[in-house]
């Protein structure tokens, strides 16, 4: 499992591309973190004890361009570029306890944005295997964990319809975009009693967040809320 990692951000700005973020976790920072968690995430019924530890412990406003960076805490997605959003804190919180993620997980995440819901996964679980299509993100997602310290995950810049195979069967698989069907590879590529988190429906209206479990080689569904997730974009869009 993941340690603790608010000791090891150093106090530096960092340069990438367009985007500068000060990788600085401050007494500020960290207040507004604990607000976050206790008023907009335990409040609404998360109870999981490593998902509020593994909230309070990620910087998020280290994933997130310094001109957004006064949002980071705030209950709202936030954008991060290449029409692209870091999700609502809380929908972060509720797709990973829904995921039901151990300390001894291989977790894939289809959709790594900026890192964060990546950094998230591995405050809990040994492994995660992020994807994401867009390049100058995944850059951007790869540089961010890294500096964080969470050496227990890998970026990939690749179309995630097709999953990581060379890493499966996963524990868990959390897609973080809207797909108009759940994607065959992903299901063939989760392990027996695995989840798998994905928002399924039309890309550009409301989306219904779906539990998928894998049991006797058969796939169970069970609709969970609705949700707006930006497009699952590549080869089966």
């Amino acid at each position: 499992m993941a340690m603790n990692r608010q000791r090891l951000f150093p106090v530096l700005i960092f340069l990438f591309g367009a985007w500068t973020v000060q990788a600085k976790d401050t007494d500020q920072t960290r207040l507004a973190r604990e607000e976050m968690v206790v008023k907009q995430i335990a409040a609404r019924g998360i109870e999981d004890s490593h998902v509020l530890r593994a909230m309070r412990a990620v910087p998020r406003h280290m994933f997130i361009p310094e001109n957004e960076a006064r949002f980071a805490y705030d209950d709202r997605p936030v954008p991060i570029g290449h029409g692209q959003t870091i999700s609502q804190p809380y929908v972060v919180a509720y797709m990973t306890e829904i995921a039901g993620i151990k300390p001894d997980a291989r977790v894939l995440e289809i959709g790594a944005g900026s890192g964060y819901q990546a950094a998230v996964l591995a405050e809990i679980a040994q492994e995660v295997y992020t994807i994401e299509i867009v390049p100058e993100l995944a850059r951007w997602a790869a540089s961010r964990l890294q500096l964080a310290g969470y050496d227990n995950v890998q970026v990939k810049q690749a179309d995630g319809y097709y999953g990581w195979a060379e890493h499966a069967p996963f524990d868990a698989i959390m897609v973080t975009a809207a797909a108009p069907h759940i994607p065959p590879p992903l299901i063939d590529q989760l392990k027996e009693g695995g989840k798998m988190i994905i928002p399924v429906g039309n890309p550009y209206r409301v989306q219904m967040l779906v539990l998928a479990t894998k049991q006797g080689g058969e796939v169970r569904t069970q609709n969970l809320l609705p949700v707006r997730f930006v497009p699952l974009t590549g080869g089966r869009e």
